[in-house]
């Protein structure tokens, strides 16, 4: 039976500071999964190894893929003489900070764990899933948090009501390193591009904006030229980007508007329609 693996958006992003004793950038984030999923097939088998097949002929179908290193770790903490097979069916883009590759990574571990007998609990899992990136323990929890730390601390944080999106991608994608660094040197850009948005008592607002729109200026001006739109309530970049979600008034317009946006600035751009889960 598939197993959906969903993305997530970034409503608000806060770089505090890079931490001397971890080496990663502290932050304070409000993450919250949305509609859209990959979906995954994870089996657990008699025989050592794991395989791993991708739709996706762009990644890795090996142990560079995160949902290989996911099971990896799962059967080797566990010490498992089985292995994994895992069938991998890609609808998340990727380099869209939408966190495709670490819910991916989450799913495999919540699988394998159901199918051994459940050895870890909820809080193990998420220790578990540290070790292989910033955003996993948040997928393992698969509700809106705030994350702090680098990623790892969560502390639950619900809506109050659905939000409907549009999540639009240029075909260029941005290195979640990189975006880190330029931060680091303080590179700006003009104010009016990452100015913080209020909607329902939400601040909208994303740190990264800030060196990821100096060098890709195409995505501050599909931001600009959205917000004029009369469907908008608020958009911004989720994670480092390169995606940029946009909040609808009424869901009915969401097929106009990545019409228009297709229209404007070319049908190479991705575009989605989803609703925060």
């Amino acid at each position: 039976m598939p197993i959906a693996a969903p993305a997530k958006i970034n409503l608000n992003l806060r770089v505090l500071g890079r931490n001397e004793a971890t080496g990663y950038h502290d932050i304070e984030t409000w993450m919250v999964p949305v509609s859209l999923a990959d979906e995954l097939r994870v089996a657990l088998t008699a025989d050592p190894g794991i395989t791993l097949t991708c739709s996706d002929p762009e990644l890795d179908s090996a142990s560079g893929n995160l949902a290989w290193k996911a099971a990896e770790l799962f059967l080797r903490q566990t010490e498992s003489r089985g292995g994994a097979c895992i069938e991998l069916h890609k609808h998340i883009p990727h380099g869209a900070g939408l966190g495709g590759g670490s819910s991916d990574a989450a799913a495999v571990l919540k699988a394998l764990n159901d199918q051994s007998g459940r050895p870890l609990d909820g809080p193990g899992l998420e220790k578990m899933a540290a070790h292989l990136g910033s955003d996993v323990p948040f997928f393992i929890r698969g509700e809106p948090a705030v994350a702090r730390g680098r990623g790892e601390r969560l502390e639950s944080r619900p809506l109050h009501r659905p939000l409907d999106l549009l999540l639009i991608k240029p075909p260029c994608a941005v290195e979640t390193a990189w975006a880190y660094e330029e931060w680091s040197k303080k590179v700006s850009c003009p104010e009016r591009w990452a100015a913080p948005q209020i909607y329902d008592g939400i601040e909208i607002c994303n740190d990264l904006e800030r060196p990821v729109f100096a060098k890709y200026i195409i995505l501050a001006a599909v931001k600009e030229w959205l917000l004029e739109r009369s469907l908008v309530v608020a958009a911004a970049l989720t994670g480092s980007g390169s995606c940029l979600f946009v909040i609808l008034r009424d869901p009915r317009g969401a097929g106009q508007l990545a019409a228009e946006t297709k229209a404007e600035f070319g049908d190479t751009f991705w575009t989605a329609a989803c609703r925060t889960a």
